[in-house]
């Protein structure tokens, strides 16, 4: 969760008096806090809350602004060709009276796989639909902060599945699982995926023998492979149990790849077996249909630099560090 606390005036990444576009640490500074001048980014435009298509009167909190990059007049890098025009930034959740009972019920939305359905997500999708019909989807950048990455995801999602593939820098982004990756026994943590990959493959067997399921799991099959192609940047730290499971994840399916269980990989990385669950005890409101946090494909920075706590594992300043410990991996559906 972002702290209202976090202002870039006072902690940001001050040492970077320029961008590289070609240099991945800049693109993650730039894109993780967008808003100084000092980064020749200009606000042109703040997405406000709105609830079914109204004001929400007892939030009304500015949840994203669209930021313009224009360089100095006298200012030239060979790099800017890679430069966005437009970044689509999203906060994550405010720790403030006025907009925290709104925030922490779109973070329920998120486990519950019903971010899709809110109007806050209405407006900021139908925000990066009529800016990428103006500019094209080359010239959009989309980043966000936890409740932020998600909705930046979920934009990028429903962009991909239009043949728009937006460049993308979630930061934090959450994984609605058990942190398995947490556990530090790495024979418990093996057993732990390889079952739940037996779970969701036999309930997905189940439901594609089910004439019921047999149109929707079709569709749903080719809506994965269709953004297969949409690699955005994800960036994690291994001690934050909100995000930290995309290691595992992305980790599990490449080693079912390795020993030729590309198949079972593909199958089952499409459901979440935390969903499944909370539908089968009959939770309601549960959408199993292709939830948020499943990515066919990602480039994952992880951060390994060492943290005090959770809390600091999850903060947004933390990606400003010039040393941060990364480890960088691309991973690519097959």
């Amino acid at each position: 969760m972002a702290s209202g606390s976090e202002y870039f005036n006072r902690c940001g990444p001050k040492y970077l008096s320029n961008i590289d576009w070609n240099n991945a640490h800049h693109r993650r500074r730039s894109t993780s806090q967008t808003r100084r001048e000092f980064f020749n980014f200009k606000v042109v435009n703040a997405l406000i809350d709105v609830v079914n298509a109204l004001i929400d009167d007892n939030d009304k909190s500015i949840f994203g602004a669209i930021f313009e990059y224009k360089p100095s007049a006298y200012s030239y890098h060979r790099s800017l060709d890679r430069s966005p025009r437009y970044v689509i930034a999203f906060r994550g959740t405010l720790i403030k009276l006025e907009s925290f009972a709104r925030d922490l019920k779109l973070d329920i939305d998120i486990i519950r796989n019903g971010l899709h359905h809110t109007g806050r997500f209405r407006t900021a999708i139908k925000a990066v639909l009529d800016l990428v019909s103006v500019v094209g989807s080359s010239k959009v950048w989309l980043t966000g902060h936890s409740l932020g990455a998600a909705m930046a995801m979920l934009a990028g999602k429903n962009m991909a599945k239009r043949g728009n593939f937006l460049e993308a820098f979630l930061f934090n982004p959450p994984y609605v699982s058990p942190p398995i990756e947490r556990i530090k026994n790495k024979k418990v943590r093996h057993g732990l995926r390889f079952a739940g990959t037996l779970i969701k493959a036999g309930i997905a067997f189940a439901a594609a023998a089910s004439d019921n399921h047999n149109n929707s799991n079709g569709i749903q099959d080719s809506s994965f492979a269709a953004i297969s192609g949409w690699i955005p940047c994800l960036f994690v730290n291994h001690l934050d149990p909100i995000c930290s499971e995309y290691i595992g994840h992305f980790k599990h399916k490449k080693k079912l790849e390795d020993i030729g269980a590309g198949g079972l990989a593909r199958l089952t990385s499409q459901h979440s077996l935390g969903n499944m669950a909370m539908n089968a005890v009959g939770i309601k409101g549960i959408d199993t249909s292709e939830p948020l946090h499943l990515l066919p494909s990602a480039n994952l920075a992880v951060n390994l630099y060492p943290c005090q706590d959770m809390i600091s594992a999850h903060e947004l300043h933390q990606w400003w560090r010039p040393d941060l410990n990364l480890s960088c991996s691309v991973y690519k559906y097959k």
